[in-house]
């Protein structure tokens, strides 16, 4: 698929999949779980994302071979759909599930796929030229500079109680929030190299 085609592949899917999760929230809120109509609804937000980012980046910022896009696309395609089963998995399990111990490994089954993707990261990072591991590097760094003064700066109003944010919720965005973060601070830095 070419790159314009994919992107609007991913901004058409996305609304979608957005749309879909918060009509059926709305319109068969008796007859749908919300979660799972939230689960739609984050599907369909990341796609539209993905979208928005791939037309961001310029042509030609990734210097990898098709082999290793290829690998990686597939590597990260794969484990995310786990972590979408798992997740599903685990929040219908929690329901009935009694004790911390299974509690806590009920909750943790959506953790393995995360930890494929990070490493599907680490071996494209490695595995690509050292300009393109410049722009990684510098993106990355980005992004974890971004979320730690984002958290930072939570944390002093958290204490200062200007603001309330459950921690589970603060938690859970960390991740998600360091892939966006990357992804808009690549569409930057690879516009500076190319």
């Amino acid at each position: 698929m070419s790159r314009p085609a994919l992107s609007w592949w991913l901004l058409g899917s996305g609304a979608v999949l957005l749309l879909g999760g918060v009509l059926l929230q709305q319109l068969l809120a008796a007859l749908v779980n919300a979660r799972a109509a939230g689960v739609l609804a984050g599907i369909g937000l990341g796609l539209l994302i993905a979208g928005v980012l791939r037309r961001l980046m310029p042509a030609g910022c990734d210097a990898a071979t098709p082999t290793l896009r290829r690998r990686y696309t597939r590597e990260v395609v794969v484990a995310m759909l786990g972590y979408v089963v798992l997740l599903c998995l685990s929040m219908y399990l929690l329901r009935g599930a009694e004790g911390a111990g299974l509690r806590a490994l009920i909750a943790l089954l959506p953790v393995p796929p995360i930890v494929l993707v990070l490493r599907a990261m680490v071996r494209y990072i490695r595995d690509v030229d050292e300009m393109q591991q410049r722009i990684e590097l510098e993106a990355v760094s980005a992004a974890t500079a971004f979320v730690s003064l984002v958290y930072l700066t939570g944390g002093f109003l958290q204490s200062a109680k200007v603001i309330d944010v459950p921690s589970n919720v603060a938690m859970i965005w960390v991740f998600p929030l360091v892939c966006l973060s990357y992804g808009l601070a690549k569409a930057v830095v690879a516009r500076r190299y190319h």
